[in-house]
């Protein structure tokens, strides 16, 4: 028997089709639109006031890279300046940043001192930093204890100074630390502290975007 209407009609399947596909098609959508609300992170609240700065930066590993070298570049410089102005031990700034921009010859050399693991996202980063830090101090020649330690301070202003900027700068330990000394011609006067991964947020990417269409 051919199913009627709620007012006695016979049903139209032709007309119905499209409506049942449009009905598919919203559920669908939402459906994914919930799947991806759920897969974001949760967001970050602090125990106390603070800076939202601090909130904002993460280790994403979600990076793009749209930017230009030559404008990453500068970009890098203001992340080195940030550091600069650290404080440190008699204000002997023991770090020391070795870097290199994706697609120039010194990029492999950073690039395959990385785990396999690390490869598989830093290979849409724009520049890859390798940190060291000076295990003497300048003035005397003598150990330093506060050398790690002051490196630490001038990377956390580097990150900080990256997130204000729409970076996102990623630290790393899952690379080779004795052959990043080689590679970067480093003598054991020098502390291989990490790596950091430099590249675009997706908000950054997105802004971006929005700007060049208007």
């Amino acid at each position: 028997h051919q199913p009627y209407t709620s007012r006695g009609h016979p049903m139209n399947y032709n007309a119905v089709k499209p409506t049942l596909w449009l009905l598919f098609a919203a559920t669908t959508c939402v459906l994914i639109c919930l799947a991806a609300v759920k897969k974001q992170a949760p967001q970050r609240i602090a125990a106390h006031p603070i800076n939202g700065l601090f909130l904002q930066r993460q280790s994403k590993s979600d990076l793009h890279r749209t930017l230009g070298n030559e404008e990453l570049a500068k970009k890098l410089n203001s992340l080195f300046e940030a550091a600069r102005w650290a404080p440190s031990s008699f204000n002997g700034q023991p770090w020391r940043y070795v870097y290199a921009l994706h697609g120039t010859p010194e990029w492999p050399a950073l690039f395959n001192l990385l785990v396999p693991f690390n490869q598989e996202w830093v290979s849409q980063a724009g520049a890859l930093i390798v940190v060291f830090s000076k295990n003497t101090t300048d003035k005397t020649n003598r150990p330093s204890r506060t050398h790690s330690f002051d490196t630490g301070l001038a990377t956390a202003q580097l990150l900080l100074q990256a997130t204000d900027m729409g970076l996102v700068a990623h630290p790393m330990s899952g690379f080779g630390f004795e052959e990043a000394a080689k590679v970067c011609g480093i003598s054991s006067e020098y502390t291989v502290e990490a790596m950091i991964a430099v590249g675009e947020s997706a908000d950054y990417v997105h802004s971006r975007v929005e700007q060049a269409e208007r």
